[in-house]
């Protein structure tokens, strides 16, 4: 038995020998990577800090990198539509420059080992050959986006938007309506063009004319106005207007304010020694002027201008009686739109609408209608022409009221002929 031990122990020992060997390489690996890193930080400690700054500091990009870099992002953000021709320009300067360009330095750039002073300025150069490509770039797409935003010059290769805000008026205070509902805001400049039009009821009405514009400012001012409530008139011997109408072709417009009828000229009066042509009559509803505190049912208006250019208005009034064929032709070529003229192919004798007797008042007076020009020479029809009830009923499904209210005499003379 003694013989057969030695070669037993023999044979344990490798096999001892390969189950611990992993162990120590893993050990050893483990310990050289600690000595390494113990080796770089310590390397890394001891480094001096200039040149720490140096490495981090970034390599300055090449002009061929930068204008990549900048139709990168032009073509990546969103633009406005004007911007696009910029951005193409752009586009193209960046092919024709260099890859190999540098950038150029500023004067706050300042390379190492280098003093301030002891640098060289450039050589003056034209003004487009000194603008960079991406400073001009910056300049257009500034005048491209307008109010929108604006591109300021900042260091070479830094890019900068500022959008501008845009001005916002302050809300006003709703004001109340006269029915106790709050209105909507109006711009100053939307209210100023919403001045209420002229009329004959509300805040158009006759009380504020002279206030609407500054050409109607007659009708609160003047002194000479109508209509007027025509009394004591001075019975005169005055010779008779003498009325030269012929039948002529006629057309009928509703002017929003009452029935015009324009007629062809031709038709005229006399009236002490001065000729005055016809130029258009229209219609009121009540009467406008008044004879002795007596107000009629209608009045027609026939306005007549001479060659000075000076206004003759003849009143004839009108009331309740039997039909008038004059004014019912005129009805019946009434238009079915207002501003548009109707024109008639019948003729009209105006002679048919003037009284009998052909005595009148007169008196100096104004347009009855803004502006209330002043300087018109009116003619009143003493005796009233009849027109029946259902011609009234028609113009008044119109215009239901459409005069102006009585002015003051102001101790105007008025002539009554015999």
């Amino acid at each position: 038995m003694s013989s057969d031990a030695p070669p037993a122990a023999a044979a344990a020992a490798p096999a001892r020998a390969a189950r611990f060997a992993p162990k120590l390489l893993i050990v050893t690996a483990s310990a050289a990577l600690a000595l390494l890193l113990l080796v770089g930080g310590a390397t890394w400690a001891l480094w001096p800090a200039a040149d720490k700054a140096k490495a981090a500091r970034p390599k300055p990009a090449k002009v061929g990198e930068m204008h990549a870099g900048v139709a990168s992002a032009a073509a990546s953000a969103p633009l406005p539509p004007a911007a696009a021709p910029v951005v193409a320009a752009a586009q193209v300067v960046a092919a024709a420059q260099p890859a190999s360009a540098a950038l150029p330095t500023t004067q706050d750039e300042v390379q190492p080992g280098e003093r301030p002073s002891e640098r060289q300025d450039a050589p003056p150069v034209a003004a487009a050959e000194a603008e960079a490509p991406l400073d001009r770039l910056q300049r257009r797409l500034g005048e491209v986006l307008g109010p929108k935003g604006a591109v300021t010059a900042a260091r070479s290769g830094e890019w900068r938007l500022l959008t501008r805000a845009s001005t916002v008026a302050p809300p006003t205070q709703p004001a109340a309506t006269h029915t106790g509902v709050a209105a909507a805001p109006v711009h100053a400049t939307a209210h100023a063009e919403q001045v209420p039009h002229w009329g004959y009821e509300g805040r158009g009405g006759p009380q504020a004319w002279g206030k609407l514009k500054p050409e109607f400012g007659a009708c609160a001012s003047g002194q000479r106005q109508s209509p007027i409530d025509i009394r004591d008139g001075l019975a005169l011997e005055l010779e008779p207007v003498r009325f030269d109408y012929r039948p002529s072709r006629f057309g009928v417009i509703d002017t929003g304010h009452t029935v015009q009828v324009n007629v062809a000229p031709g038709n005229a009066i006399d009236i002490d020694g001065g000729r005055y042509e016809l130029l258009q009559f229209h219609f009121h509803r009540p009467s406008e002027e008044r004879i002795n505190g007596r107000q009629f049912d209608m009045v027609v208006h026939l306005v007549h201008k001479n060659a000075e250019g000076r206004l003759a208005v003849v009143a004839v009034l009108l009331e309740r009686g039997a039909a008038q064929p004059l004014l019912q032709s005129v009805w019946n070529h009434l238009p079915l739109e207002k501003g548009e003229e109707a024109a008639a192919r019948a003729t009209l004798d105006l002679n048919e609408l003037l009284p009998a007797a052909r005595g009148y008042f007169t008196y100096m007076g104004s347009l009855t209608t803004p502006p209330c020009s002043e300087g018109v020479r009116w003619v009143v029809m003493q005796q009233p022409v009849q027109v029946s009830g259902a011609q009234i009923d028609i113009f008044a499904r119109l215009y239901a009221m459409n005069a102006r209210p009585i002015q003051q005499l102001a101790g105007r003379l008025i002539k009554q002929s015999n």
